[in-house]
């Protein structure tokens, strides 16, 4: 059927979950400014509960979505984490110098930008980290529709540079992000970790043993206080790459479970979290300290820390430019750097909880990642193609 056919090539474009992601925010901002605004609101605060003899876990469905869901998409994460160290583009020092500066660079800055327009705001300081993340999807989404117009050294380096950027932002929620400790909770996550790293020892070819393991995991940190989501990178460095019958249990579960965290997990991340509430909003609100933080940070941090970073390294012949590239891609992949979306509306989640703050750090998300969005698109559209097709 053509429909179908039209299905299958859509989303077989590495596009293709860039275009959701677009498609899940634009869904939430018109449902949030919509007749269906309350309804969106009570089920995203609707409560699920799960307990045994009156002991368990009751949380609105937002946090369900955002402690439960996104933790599978950190577990995927994890796994690209470890594929990459040990037998990808992580895995030689060399390759990783240029986007591994770049990267630090496009954290750095961001950061400072927003704590400089916060700076003596003890309520909105602790959100210095949102502008600091790349969305992996969107970004390389972007760049995928630019085709013959970005050598495949771009990629890599975007890829890589997004991989690290990721990896900063997970020891970023784990050390700056954790509420108050509870060290018997935290105990008792041994457990599990011991008994997943003997099942990693064993080069074990079962995974179901793990993953339940992983979601006991899940649970204790949650208790603990740490945010959850670390239990998905912890349980995911315990896949073993090669086991006992010498096939890969991490390449064959990160295969199968990526589509589900690209193409579902993802969009309901965005549609619960991306409803900007426009009524009322004014000129004054667009620059107040958090969206005009977050949005800067975006928007001009990363340009200035990653093209700032690669510069510096090839002036000091510390690196050379990628394969085939030249300084308008460099300055076009700075640009795309900068749409932080997903992890840096989750990290804004993750540092209010009012919700009038919480509405301005989407505001400055949303229009930043979409400036960085255009203004790339465009500074790569620009240049002539190459002979080497991203």
């Amino acid at each position: 059927m053509p429909l179908i056919r039209a299905f299958d090539r859509f989303f077989k474009h590495d596009a293709a979950g860039g275009i959701l992601l677009m498609l899940s925010a634009a869904m939430a901002l018109i449902v949030a400014n919509s007749a269906l605004a309350p309804y969106y609101e009570n089920l995203l605060g609707s409560y699920l509960e799960i307990s045994l003899n009156g002991t368990g876990l009751a949380k609105p469905l937002i946090l369900w979505i955002n402690d439960g869901l996104m933790a599978v998409f950190f577990f995927l994460i994890g796994l690209e984490l470890k594929r990459e160290l040990l037998e990808g583009k992580l895995k030689n020092p060399r390759d990783v110098l240029l986007p591994g500066v770049a990267a630090l660079g496009g954290i750095t800055i961001p950061a400072l930008i927003y704590a400089g327009l916060n700076w003596g705001q003890s309520d909105t300081i602790g959100g210095w980290a949102i502008p600091a993340a790349t969305d992996i999807a969107f970004a390389l989404g972007i760049l995928a529709m630019v085709g013959k117009r970005a050598p495949v050294s771009l990629k890599i380096f975007l890829l890589t540079l997004a991989i690290l950027d990721d990896l900063a932002a997970i020891l970023i929620i784990a050390l700056f992000y954790t509420a108050e400790l509870k060290i018997d909770y935290l105990l008792m996550a041994l457990l599990p970790l011991a008994a997943m790293f003997w099942l990693n020892r064993r080069a074990t070819h079962r995974v179901a043993p793990m993953l339940l393991l992983g979601v006991i995991l899940w649970v204790l940190v949650l208790k603990s206080g740490v945010h959850a989501t670390v239990a998905g990178v912890l349980t995911a460095f315990f896949i073993p790459l090669k086991d006992k019958f010498g096939k890969s249990p991490l390449h064959a579960l990160e295969h199968g479970l990526a589509p589900y965290v690209l193409y579902l997990i993802v969009p309901i991340f965005a549609f619960a979290n991306a409803g900007v509430v426009l009524q009322g909003l004014s000129v004054a609100d667009l620059v107040a300290p958090v969206p005009l933080g977050v949005a800067l940070g975006l928007f001009a941090g990363k340009q200035i820390g990653v093209l700032g970073a690669v510069f510096l390294m090839v002036r000091l012949g510390l690196a050379r430019l990628p394969h085939g590239a030249n300084w308008g891609h460099i300055y076009g992949v700075a640009c795309l750097a900068g749409i932080g979306f997903t992890m840096s509306l989750f990290i804004g989640a993750l540092s209010f909880s009012d919700a009038e703050l919480m509405n301005q750090v989407r505001l400055g998300v949303l229009s930043g990642s979409l400036a960085s969005a255009l203004l790339g698109y465009g500074v790569l559209r620009l240049l002539r193609p190459t002979q080497q097709t991203a």
